[in-house]
């Protein structure tokens, strides 16, 4: 389990897959077959928080170090917003994070794949399911589906003040 170095901002990991599902991208982290880091935020859903899902191209850097390293690192951020420390005048940021460890995998079975496309596109464009099904008949074919299944539950952290400018800490909400 990661370590968070304030851990009065620690939350706990229900609130955390909130995060996940809030954030408008969630940036996984992969190792490539160099030992290399390779970053990029992505279009994650999941359904059942265990499992989060992505779509791209069939080849790539991304599938590519997937094959190399499956082990990846998801993290995702919230109400990102800089401040001036309401009691000390201080630059800070508030703000609501999370971070998950788990593993990759390609899906190649199409009834998973559709699954999957499905959750992103209600996540995404909930308002163009109608034109869902002929897309996917279209491009099912030519379309990577990975899924991630987390490793350990996910970590949340976050800095946030009161409406009186006291730090929240300790999991207190308003």
């Amino acid at each position: 389990m990661t370590k968070i170095r304030k851990e009065s901002r620690a939350m706990d990991s229900g609130w955390a897959l909130e995060v996940m599902h809030k954030a408008p991208y969630i940036t996984v982290s992969f190792i490539d077959h160099d030992g290399h880091p390779y970053g990029l935020p992505l279009s994650l859903a999941s359904d059942d928080d265990a499992n989060w899902y992505f779509h791209g191209a069939l080849e790539g850097k991304k599938l590519e170090a997937i094959k190399a390293h499956p082990e990846v690192c998801l993290s995702a951020v919230t109400r990102c917003a800089p401040t001036v420390g309401p009691k000390d005048g201080s630059f800070t940021l508030q703000y609501k994070s999370a971070v998950a460890f788990g593993r990759a995998e390609m899906v190649t079975n199409e009834a998973e794949k559709t699954h999957a496309l499905h959750l992103i596109c209600q996540r995404f464009l909930p308002h163009h399911m109608a034109a869902f099904e002929p897309s996917v008949a279209r491009s099912l074919g030519r379309t990577a589906v990975v899924r991630i299944t987390l490793t350990e539950p996910p970590t949340g952290k976050r800095k946030q003040y009161d409406k009186e400018g006291v730090e929240m800490k300790y999991g207190r909400m308003e």
